[in-house]
């Protein structure tokens, strides 16, 4: 992935997966990419990979079970294209 210089690449990726729940990928319920899954798919950090799973979370998109991962939320939010503002 090309990084666009003037944003947090962690606000990139969460980007792309937000898309990909929205599209159905990753369908209500589903398991997301692991920490470890989402460095090695993007070529980030594991730190970033984690601002991703927290941004992701805080909006209500995913849920973490400890143990088992992260999951798409039921339901998800009515909008999927907001970004947190503290994350």
């Amino acid at each position: 992935m090309d990084f666009a210089p003037d944003r947090p690449r962690w606000r990139q990726v969460a980007d792309v997966i937000r898309r990909r729940i929205a599209d159905g990928a990753y369908a209500p319920g589903t398991r997301v990419p692991s920490v470890l899954d989402l460095s090695a798919e993007f070529g980030i950090a594991t730190t970033t990979s984690r601002k991703v799973h927290r941004g992701l979370r805080a909006e209500g998109l995913i849920h973490t079970r400890h143990g088992a991962g992260s999951f798409v939320s039921q339901p998800l939010p009515e909008d999927l294209t907001g970004e947190p503002t503290n994350v």
